[in-house]
């Protein structure tokens, strides 16, 4: 291959082209990023940036050592791809061509019907909305938090520990029930009333008030909660619409192997965008954590370079971590489909234990909160307990 293109640079895709380099690979290696920025790491977003204890240098990804010889397309949004031409259109009117393609394009945060141009609403998916937060909690007052997902959660503790009065509303009868289930969702979520944080459960959202500024949060129930300044938090969808009549297979993001290979010979995908096939479980499903953005790439790219000569292996079990009020939170696994969940130390009273998933007696997960010592060694026999 001549020349491989990366379109989309956040983690992902800087993974995807340090992967090309270590595989080998020689040739003309193109980034396109559709921000402005430098690669830069997501996770403190919500917490030490917001928070105002780390600053925008510490986000970066690269290290100060780290050449990979590429060129750079930053501020470039990608709006087509045309395979005949191999060719990825740019908004600018540019295009690039290559032999190979990582698309690394992620997922932007979805938003709420009725609040474009009202001041003080706010999703958290990038660095200049991190900013824009950031600016806003600094007045202090009323926060109102739409979801009660990660994110949200994690808004919501930084903002609790900035002094602000927040609260936190979610559609379903318990916050984090997809990811972690009920019980377990329960027990975690439970972290906000812990502190004092509101916590308002199913019950949606029928829109929001005010004029120039966010006044309040109506619910459909007849409530009004009244805000300053409101974080929506439902959700992010794939970055994928500029593959449409592509030929490539779409469907929750980019459909493709377990190895990251797409529909198309020579095109790869990866991160939020990618919806892996996964022979755990025989499905296929988009992983929305750092460490499959982290990990991933290497598989996808190792693919690409073989034309697909090589056999996909069995990626890991899905990885996350959160912190929300001093609250270490792990998790590996899928909690989808398990029939039991039993706590194995600690006590949930606590906030302080170690739980594990199974289903018909075989181990599917793991969950540990302020366990990181007991939650790290159970991760490392997790692979084989769940093979």
């Amino acid at each position: 291959m001549r020349t491989v293109a990366v379109v989309g640079a956040s983690l992902a895709g800087l993974s995807a082209a340090r992967s090309l380099r270590q595989h080998g690979y020689d040739g003309r290696l193109v980034v396109i990023g559709e921000e402005s920025h430098r690669p830069y790491d997501r996770p403190p977003l919500s917490k030490e940036f917001l928070a105002g204890t780390i600053g925008e240098a510490d986000l970066a990804l690269e290290r100060d050592e780290e050449e990979l010889h590429a060129e750079w397309l930053l501020g470039a949004r990608a709006t087509g791809f045309d395979r005949t031409a191999r060719a990825i259109r740019l908004a600018d009117g540019r295009e690039v061509r290559a032999d190979g393609v990582v698309i690394a394009t992620g997922a932007a945060a979805r938003t709420l019907p009725g609040a474009e141009g009202l001041a003080g609403v706010h999703v958290l998916r990038t660095l200049d909305d991190a900013r824009a937060l950031r600016e806003d909690l600094a007045r202090g007052g009323r926060l109102v938090v739409i979801g009660g997902g990660f994110v949200g959660a994690e808004v919501a503790s930084t903002a609790y520990a900035l002094g602000l009065d927040v609260t936190v509303i979610e559609a379903a009868p318990t916050p984090l029930a997809g990811p972690l289930g009920e019980t377990m969702g329960a027990v975690v979520s439970a972290l906000h009333t812990d502190h004092g944080v509101r916590l308002l459960c199913g019950v949606g959202v029928k829109g929001l008030s005010g004029e120039r500024r966010v006044e309040a949060v109506l619910l459909e129930d007849g409530r009004s909660v009244p805000a300053d300044t409101v974080v929506v938090g439902v959700g992010a969808r794939p970055c994928v619409d500029w593959l449409e009549g592509s030929g490539i297979a779409l469907d929750n993001g980019v459909k493709c192997g377990a190895d990251g290979r797409t529909s198309l010979a020579g095109v790869v995908a990866v991160g939020d965008c990618a919806n892996w096939y996964d022979p755990h479980t025989g499905t296929h499903r988009r992983v929305e954590h750092w460490t499959g953005a982290l990990e991933r790439p290497a598989a996808a790219v190792a693919a690409l370079l073989a034309h697909g000569a090589t056999e996909p292996g069995v990626p890991r079990a899905p990885y996350f971590w959160s912190d929300q009020y001093g609250v270490k939170i792990q998790f590996v696994g899928q909690a989808a489909g398990a029939d039991s969940v039993t706590v194995e130390e600690g006590s949930t009273d606590d906030r302080s234990f170690l739980a594990v998933y199974r289903r018909a007696g075989r181990q599917v997960a793991v969950l540990g909160m302020n366990q990181p010592r007991l939650f790290t060694r159970a991760r490392k026999q997790f692979g084989t307990a769940a093979s």
